[in-house]
């Protein structure tokens, strides 16, 4: 069985949980610059570098893994949303690119693993690719609109590099997360399709859209209908939104996706929205209350947590989900459907 039928299998028994924030769980840990930087010698501060702790301090990564299994995930999601060429520049760290996803990934993977064994319920890894801060659709420059910083093809391939070596470490999906711009995610769909064809074998993407404003667009400006239309030729085993807002806000679009999509629907969102301090004090049962309103409703097949959330969320969200029908995938009508900012769709 591959790992888009087994997910498929698991998805309709019941609804999947994924894990929760990684980087505010790092941040209780209140490492400093020698624990980030370990023996590497690099030149560049190390500090925030999260990814990196894959080669620094793994018991790190690993803890986080393991209590988000713990409070009941059902997958698991690298630690690797800026292990890219283009990020780990930033830190003079775009050499340690594959070793850093690999290590991840087989983290990820070997806990995995364990847990499954412990009690024979399957359990997900997915390679966690973050949108970079680059924009294929934007210019940086506001006195020169049509300027970009990279091209298309450059950042296939430094989404190619990590999926490669994510792949390598042993993930069964790829997942493109926190999507801001829908042609960067285009070039992580491209980069991922391409990988399976020259491993012969069907790779899985998962697809996760982040808004920028309540009217439900991302800051390429493609509302959530229309980033569907644009991506649905790729066959993504899941999509769904995250980060961007609180559950109380993501509701309606949450409820347009899930009457659309013939797919999968995963949606982590923040715990509730940030205080003055930039803190998220939503507490867990508060978002587990949100968020089961979504399964009740029929409207979900994967629920987890994005910024503030941590495993006592997943373990609120687990539980309250714990015996509720999986939506079942919807038949799509026979459409033509096309996107530019705003969806078109043409009947049969």
């Amino acid at each position: 069985m591959t790992a888009r039928e087994k997910l498929l299998a698991e998805a309709a028994k019941r609804i999947l949980i994924t894990d929760g924030a990684f980087g505010t769980e790092i941040q209780n840990w209140k490492l400093d610059e020698a624990a980030y930087a370990g023996d590497l010698g690099l030149s560049h501060d190390q500090k925030g570098n999260n990814d990196i702790l894959a080669l620094t301090m793994p018991e790190v990564p690993a803890s986080i893994h393991r209590a988000y299994f713990e409070a009941g995930a059902d997958i698991a999601e690298t630690n690797t949303f800026s292990a890219n060429r283009i990020s780990q520049a930033d830190y003079g760290a775009e050499h340690l690119v594959r070793e850093i996803n690999v290590e991840s990934a087989r983290l990820a993977r070997s806990i995995a693993d364990e847990f499954e064994a412990r009690d024979g319920r399957p359990r997900f890894v997915a390679g966690a690719l973050g949108p970079t801060n680059k924009t294929l659709s934007l210019s940086p420059d506001v006195n020169d609109p049509g300027y970009r910083e990279i091209d298309f093809d450059y950042l296939k391939d430094v989404y190619r590099e990590q999926i490669d070596a994510l792949v390598e470490g042993g993930i069964d999906f790829v997942l493109i997360e926190t999507v801001f711009d829908t042609l960067n995610a285009k070039a992580g769909i491209m980069a991922a399709i391409e990988a399976g064809e020259a491993l012969g074998r069907d790779l899985p993407i998962m697809l996760s859209m982040t808004l920028t404003d309540l009217s439900g667009r991302n800051l390429s400006g493609h509302t959530v209908e229309a980033f569907w239309h644009a991506v649905r030729h790729a066959r993504p085993v899941t999509i769904g939104l995250n980060c961007s807002f609180g559950a109380e806000q993501l509701r309606p679009h949450v409820k347009t996706l899930s009457a659309l999509c013939d797919t999968l629907i995963m949606v982590y969102p923040n715990a509730g929205l940030p205080n003055e301090l930039g803190a998220y004090d939503e507490l867990p049962e508060t978002t587990a209350g949100l968020v089961k309103e979504w399964a009740d409703a029929g409207q979900v097949n994967i629920l987890g947590g994005c910024c503030g959330s941590t495993p006592a969320h997943i373990g609120a969200i687990a539980k309250a989900v714990e015996g509720l029908p999986a939506r079942p995938l919807p038949t799509p009508e026979v459409r033509t459907r096309l996107a530019g900012l705003e969806p078109f769709t043409m009947g049969a």
